[in-house]
């Protein structure tokens, strides 16, 4: 029988980030993280969005000092551009016209803290989306139905955000849901967690 693990946290209050880790079978609980997520200058999207992931897993082990706690975030790209969470119909609509017919990438970072120890493990998943050519009602239809208001680059794709696509590629499809579970049990069971 093998040693019992700490306890987990999921630094985070998404319910798709909840659920992907409720298929694991494992307790946890979740927190809310209180983290500015504002870039800073000259920052790369890889980097914010690993540097939010460890930050977040951080803000959230003050009050769990014996836990593994799991941090993550996304940032989505488009060419040069930075899209983060929309949070209003206006910019969701202006950075769907922006992706349209374009490649959306989205940088995934993952950060399992040991807050006994202070150790920390991060991961950094990317995943491409192709969007197809968009029109202004494919977007307001998709809005209308979707408000996907909190997600990175507008684009909820285990919702309706998968209609807008022409193809997806990438090593972990759950790293476009938020939460990049291949790595995730790659560094569960780097701390004796016993999974599957």
């Amino acid at each position: 029988m093998s040693a019992p693990h700490l306890p987990l946290v999921l630094a985070s209050t998404s319910p798709t980030r909840r659920e992907l880790l409720t298929r694991l079978g494992l307790p946890f609980e979740c927190r809310a993280p209180h983290v500015d997520e504002t870039a800073l200058p000259n920052e790369t999207p890889a980097a914010l969005a690993q540097r939010l992931a460890r930050a977040k897993a951080a803000a959230v082990a003050r009050d769990c000092p014996r836990h593994l706690i799991i941090g993550s975030d996304q940032v989505a790209v488009v060419g040069d551009r930075v899209l983060g969470k929309p949070g209003d119909r206006a910019r969701a609509a202006a950075q769907l016209a922006l992706a349209a017919g374009r490649v959306m990438v989205f940088q995934t970072a993952l950060c399992l803290l040991d807050s006994a120890t202070g150790r920390a493990a991060t991961r950094l998943v990317p995943f491409e989306v192709a969007l197809r050519p968009l029109t202004a009602a494919d977007i307001d239809r998709y809005l209308d139905r979707e408000q996907p208001f909190g997600c990175a680059g507008s684009l909820r794709s285990e919702g309706l955000g998968v209609t807008l696509c022409e193809r997806m590629s990438g090593d972990d499809p759950t790293a476009l849901l938020g939460l990049p579970m291949i790595a995730l049990c790659e560094l569960l069971r780097a701390q004796g967690v016993p999974l599957p």
